[in-house]
């Protein structure tokens, strides 16, 4: 027979164990049943926001850019400055480190410049040679315990899993002389002033390749800013280059007010940003111009506890200014880019697009309302 003061100690303990419950209404968890066996990638992508964790990030990152571009299918009604693009309702800046051009990412990117959908890349040197020489010679895919000695003995160079072969460099040398030769002349001879941002324009004018996310930078008049431009093989050619003609002006202030009045003259303002570092900031840093960003997603694996530019949360650039206070909240997905941009890209950008194309076929009365 259970005692008064067993009944006591068994109260606590349930006390304990189950405190009062207040009622909460957030979405239930559920996820991706597969029925029958079979896969609808849409629906499997769309559950990703109940599910949890970093899957939930997932599908907020969805739901925010989604909210980008309808803010950018709407007319640009804000203040009009000169030389500024101003296309739409909302200006998008896409950054991403150079490994996602290393990478298969870089055809994600280029659907997206190709098809006009973001206003501004922000982007480190690696990226501006690799999407070049890619267009030149392949890069392969290796392994991440390739023996770096081995590699060396023999010319190829590791990022990560993936092998680029200095022939490759070499190439891409004998590519950009003739370019990095015309714009000396044009300095020289009627006194242009080159800004990083020009270099790249020229050079995604000259590559003449559709495969290249600089050809339709170029063709779409999309700026792609990288003010780290000679951090890599760019910065060796010109090393290279300055022993034959000396003198060669690169001009980091035009880009820097390019890129700042982009984010002024934004009338909604929104940030996508692949990695961290310089590019990271770099847009963060334009944003504060206009006192924050009004739509953010991050994806990096990067965490807080360093102090980093990289690890820094979206509610840390909200004590800067570079995210709008009050803004819809901004998301960061704690995932490496290559396997979740192009998922991302598949339930926002391309759907977008598709959207737009059918509306185009449209008689004019019935895509007013539809």
């Amino acid at each position: 027979m259970t005692s008064n003061i067993q009944m006591e100690e068994t109260s606590l303990s349930k006390a304990a164990v189950y405190p009062k419950s207040e009622s909460f209404d957030g979405p239930v968890v559920k996820g991706y049943g597969f029925p029958d066996g079979n896969v609808d990638y849409d629906a499997l992508l769309n559950a990703y926001a109940t599910t949890g964790f970093q899957a939930t990030n997932f599908g907020a990152a969805v739901d925010m850019i989604n909210e980008m571009l309808n803010a950018k299918s709407k007319p640009f009604e804000g203040y009009k400055m000169e030389g500024v693009r101003q296309e739409s309702g909302c200006t998008i800046f896409l950054g991403f480190t150079s490994n996602m051009i290393s990478s298969g990412v870089r055809e994600s990117i280029k659907f997206i410049v190709k098809e006009n959908l973001v206003d501004a890349l922000v982007t480190t040197c690696g990226a501006i040679e690799e999407d070049i020489m890619k267009c030149l010679a392949p890069h392969h895919v290796g392994r991440f315990d390739f023996d770096g000695k081995t590699l060396r003995s023999k010319g190829l160079n590791r990022i990560g899993n993936l092998i680029v072969p200095s022939k490759n460099y070499e190439l891409f040398e004998a590519w950009l002389l003739p370019i990095l030769n015309i714009m000396y002349d044009e300095q020289k001879g009627k006194g242009t002033i080159w800004s990083p941002s020009k270099i790249i324009s020229l050079m995604g004018e000259h590559i003449k390749n559709e495969d290249s996310v600089l050809y339709w930078a170029w063709k779409n008049d999309i700026p792609v800013f990288c003010p780290a431009i000679t951090d890599g093989a760019v910065g060796d050619v010109m090393y290279f280059h300055s022993y034959e003609r000396t003198g060669f002006i690169v001009d980091l202030i035009q880009d820097i007010r390019g890129i700042n009045r982009m984010a002024v003259g934004a009338e909604k303002s929104g940030m996508i940003i692949l990695g961290g570092g310089v590019i990271k900031h770099h847009i963060a840093n334009a944003n504060l111009m206009r006192n924050g960003a009004d739509y953010t997603v991050y994806i990096n694996t990067a965490q807080p506890f360093d102090g980093s530019d990289a690890g820094a949360t979206p509610d840390e650039a909200v004590s800067w200014g570079k995210i709008k206070h009050g803004c819809k909240e901004p998301v960061k997905i704690y995932c490496e880019a290559t396997l979740i941009f192009p998922l991302v890209v598949a339930q926002t950008f391309a759907k977008y697009h598709r959207k737009k194309v059918a509306e185009s076929h449209l008689e004019p009365e019935k895509r007013e309302t539809h």
